[in-house]
């Protein structure tokens, strides 16, 4: 495959997760979304290297690896659905445009990325003025949102962090094998934190609530995560990260239009903020090229 039809399917896959992860745990409640996604997630994806007779992969690189991607997996995705009770689905993918910056100060510090220069860190503050946009409009809408935004802003320096750590370890592993074994390693964390809490299994659900679980566990779980990793091995962290600068467009609208939820001209202005500073923190050293071309 391609990579720029796999950075296209992220970013479609990415941009409806959130509402899929909302109607997956409506009725049933999160805990029981999240480890009935992971769970079948973890056997497709299985079933996905047995059937492609790859085989799982288990040197010591490997193993590491599986660690690394299935702690992140459990906590990041543990901290997404326990925000969705808080704040609206669009805001999921809109706070995770933030991966980029966390994920080149990173870079920066394990993988000798650039430094940040002042285009960078004007960037960075004017998406922070963003976020603080969001976050007043939230606390509108829901006391809880305080609680929410931050719960997600923690997943995404979870996720930036095992990113550059996977590319740090440079194994060549195919993305499939990865993403597998990081399932392995992360359900059964899910599957202890549902007995924990004394959830217990629906005995009705919506058609609605199991196809989205469906088609987390294939699209969200599986193809989702094994494209983000082919995008990762060949091309470089921060690059990759920028799919999360592109899917909060779509999401805040499948959320505005498929579940009603707030788009006021609070929460558009600091989308705009948001992406537009973090635009400027990754391409903003094109800004003088442009200008000198202009001025000519």
């Amino acid at each position: 495959m391609s990579v720029p039809m796999a950075y296209i399917g992220v970013i479609i896959i990415w941009s409806t997760t959130p509402l899929a992860v909302f109607w997956s745990s409506e009725e049933v409640g999160f805990i029981f979304g999240l480890t009935s996604r992971m769970l079948i997630g973890a056997v497709l994806a299985t079933m996905a290297v047995a059937l492609m007779g790859i085989g799982l992969h288990w040197n010591k690189t490997a193993v590491r690896l599986y660690i690394i991607t299935g702690f992140s997996f459990f906590m990041a995705m543990f901290l997404i659905y326990w925000a969705m009770k808080y704040i609206p689905t669009g805001w999921v993918s809109l706070l995770y445009g933030f991966m980029p910056i966390a994920t080149a100060l990173m870079a920066r510090r394990w993988l000798e990325g650039e430094a940040l220069g002042r285009y960078k860190i004007l960037g960075l503050s004017i998406g922070l003025i963003g976020l603080s946009c969001v976050f007043s409009t939230g606390l509108d809408l829901n006391q809880g949102a305080v609680f929410g935004i931050g719960a997600v802003l923690l997943s995404v320096v979870l996720h930036a962090g095992s990113s550059v750590w996977v590319k740090k370890q440079a194994a060549n592993l195919p993305s499939i094998v990865l993403t597998s074994g990081g399932l392995l390693v992360a359900t059964p964390l899910f599957l202890m934190a549902f007995f924990l809490s004394g959830a217990t299994i629906p005995e009705h659900a919506s058609v609605k609530t199991m196809w989205s679980i469906f088609y987390l566990a294939l699209f969200g779980s599986v193809l989702g995560f094994a494209l983000y990793y082919y995008v990762l091995k060949h091309v470089d962290a921060t690059r990759a990260s920028l799919i999360t600068l592109i899917a909060p467009i779509a999401a805040l609208g499948f959320g505005n239009v498929l579940n009603h939820e707030p788009l006021t001209a609070g929460i558009i202005l600091g989308a705009m903020l948001i992406l537009g500073g973090l635009s400027l923190f990754e391409f903003g050293h094109w800004v003088p090229k442009l200008f000198r071309r202009a001025y000519k």
